[in-house]
């Protein structure tokens, strides 16, 4: 694994509010203090406010459908940062079963994705915050294709992605019974349908961000901004 330490970790044991808050970066070529991701900020108490301004955050990317959207808007609290609405779900339906959920997640999350890709990319947008309702699921897709881009192992990927997990809460083993996605915990062969999805229909995270709209000019400007 060729996790990065090079880079000063700017994570705090949590922001007050904001479930399963980390730096996605320090794996792969994806430096840290770039790109953070988390759970929504619906509850986010202004004191937890505090803390993502001191991250100096700029950008806010919303992975949620539109009805969560309108039930739970996120709490800015004077935070000056630009909000995107990316849905990778228009509506709030998907489906129930975990096998199910991260195919459809693949399938959908591409256009969602290269919004996001083109919001990193616009000058100032930096730092910036990825976020579905827990920060696991759609959420987890979306970094993993990013952090691929970023020259991330398969291993290091996964290795982020678990941690969800221990953040949440959901490690004991009567987690896998509970009803609702965001109770759910999420496993390594999840993450696989995912990318195995992607890599059988488009070849690569690179193709599929192509097939999508995205342009090599885009991808290469990412790339130079989270290295």
């Amino acid at each position: 694994m060729t996790t990065r330490t090079d880079q000063p970790d700017r994570t705090f044991n949590g922001i007050p509010g904001v479930r399963n808050f980390r730096d996605a970066g320090g794996v792969g070529s994806l430096r840290r203090g770039v790109l953070y991701r988390s759970g929504a900020l619906d509850a986010m108490p202004p004191h937890g406010a505090q803390h993502l301004r001191q991250l100096g955050l700029r950008s806010v990317i919303d992975l949620r459908s539109t009805p969560e959207l309108a039930a739970r808007p996120d709490l800015r609290h004077d935070l000056g940062y630009e909000h995107s609405h990316f849905p990778v779900f228009a509506e709030q339906r998907w489906p129930e079963d975990q096998r199910e959920l991260y195919p459809a997640m693949a399938e959908h999350a591409g256009r969602s994705t290269v919004a996001t890709i083109r919001r990193l990319i616009v000058p100032g947008a930096l730092p910036a915050l990825v976020h579905c309702a827990s920060g696991k699921d759609r959420t987890g897709v979306t970094v993993a294709v990013l952090q691929t881009l970023l020259n991330a192992s398969e291993a290091e990927i996964t290795e982020d992605f678990l941690r969800s997990n221990t953040s949440l809460g959901l490690t004991d083993a009567s987690a896998d019974a509970r009803t609702g996605h965001g109770a759910r915990p999420v496993t390594a062969t999840h993450l696989l349908h995912a990318l195995v999805w992607i890599r059988s229909h488009y070849g690569s995270a690179h193709g599929y961000l192509l097939a999508h709209g995205a342009t090599e000019a885009e991808l290469q400007a990412l790339r130079i901004a989270l290295s």
